[in-house]
């Protein structure tokens, strides 16, 4: 047995043995600090000592032998070490994890030694993924994460998200969003008259063009309510949602995403407009024979055939999808299904030739 004076503490090297001058201290601030071994680290978290990164990091990267051989019970050891420094985190439901951001560290070099030892957990655990959000304050450990094999999945005002995909095979974790959603709404009161307007802000080739209120639906909205809510914004009429008449999609509209741009039907409550004047140049209500008529209308396949299908849906030659409120097992959440029916009882109800 041969003995190793570090500091002011004692190694003994045995053929399979490690053994302190006293008894070892997961947190001790002496083991801590046993050079060659393991780095001081002043910062804390959650009362877990910053280690050095992963098993493998502490058997092989430091100074740390057994006369060549590792003995379990240092594995152990290490092992405790290994799990006393994982990030806090929640399992998925399809085998992967996510990291809880609220807990993360504010130093990068404790984020990074929590960070290797919580991949090498999570590799052992049979973990498949890892989701990774950091907040806007803790923007800087995105390079710490980036060291570590992490890729960014989409962003958003107040965060980035980064996922890294440990399990053998391909990756399987979903994408980011791949379109945006928008909305038209056809609005025709009972003189026939189309509520129309004008952009400030348009290409060159839509300039003077009469047109449906459009938009971009928010976050978590439904269809419906925000065709209601861009026809208010836009105009200050009050509607009510009738029917989804028909929808386009396109692909690498902007950013590379896709778009699918629902054309609704509304029914006029109010008649009185107001018009935004951030975005409006000015709306009003247009005779729909001289909506149809405008040269831009005619002239575009794809304006020509939405007003086609609404002027057949006004003569009950065409049936829109309507929404309905349902609830599906797969998430026991309400959802809203669009589709139509024909009821012969209801005069109201779409009629088909």
């Amino acid at each position: 047995m041969e003995m190793t004076m570090l500091g002011s503490k004692s190694v003994y090297s045995g053929s399979d043995t490690m053994l302190l001058s006293k008894p070892p201290c997961l947190y001790s601030t002496h083991l801590l600090s046993l050079k060659g071994i393991f780095r001081r680290d002043s910062h804390l978290r959650n009362g877990k000592s910053a280690l050095a990164a992963s098993k493998h990091d502490l058997v092989d990267t430091y100074s740390y032998r057994i006369n060549g051989t590792n003995g379990s019970s240092s594995n152990l050891f290490i092992d405790k070490l290994v799990n006393n420094n994982v990030l806090d985190s929640i399992d998925d439901e399809y085998e992967g994890v996510v990291v809880i951001p609220e807990t993360l560290p504010s130093n990068p070099n404790v984020f990074a030694s929590a960070l290797r030892s919580s991949m090498f957990h999570w590799k052992v655990k049979g973990k498949k993924g890892v989701w990774l959000k950091l907040p806007l304050e803790r923007s800087d450990l995105v390079p710490v994460a980036v060291k570590e094999g992490f890729e960014y999945h989409h962003a958003e005002k107040s965060y980035v998200m980064m996922t890294r995909w440990i399990s053998d095979g391909p990756c399987l974790l979903p994408s980011n969003a791949s379109h945006h959603v928008g909305v038209g709404s056809f609005v025709i009161n009972d003189n026939d008259e189309v509520l129309v307007v004008q952009e400030k802000h348009c290409t060159p080739d839509l300039l003077g063009l009469w047109k449906i209120p459009t938009g971009f639906i928010h976050e978590s909205e439904e269809i419906y309510n925000g065709a209601v809510r861009e026809v208010k914004e836009e105009t200050g009429i009050e509607t009510e949602f009738v029917e989804v008449v028909a929808f386009r999609h396109a692909q690498e509209v902007s950013f590379e995403k896709s778009d699918l741009f629902f054309v609704c039907m509304l029914r006029p409550l109010s008649t009185q407009i107001m018009v935004d004047d951030i975005e409006i140049q000015a709306a009003k209500w247009m005779p729909l024979d001289e909506f149809v008529k405008q040269p831009l209308i005619q002239g575009d396949n794809m304006f020509k055939k939405i007003i086609e299908i609404c002027i057949a849906r006004l003569g009950k030659r065409y049936c829109g999808l309507s929404v309905h409120q349902l609830v599906s097992r797969f998430d026991g959440k309400i959802s809203s299904l669009y589709f139509n029916i024909i009821e012969d009882d209801n005069d109201s109800a779409c009629q088909t030739n």
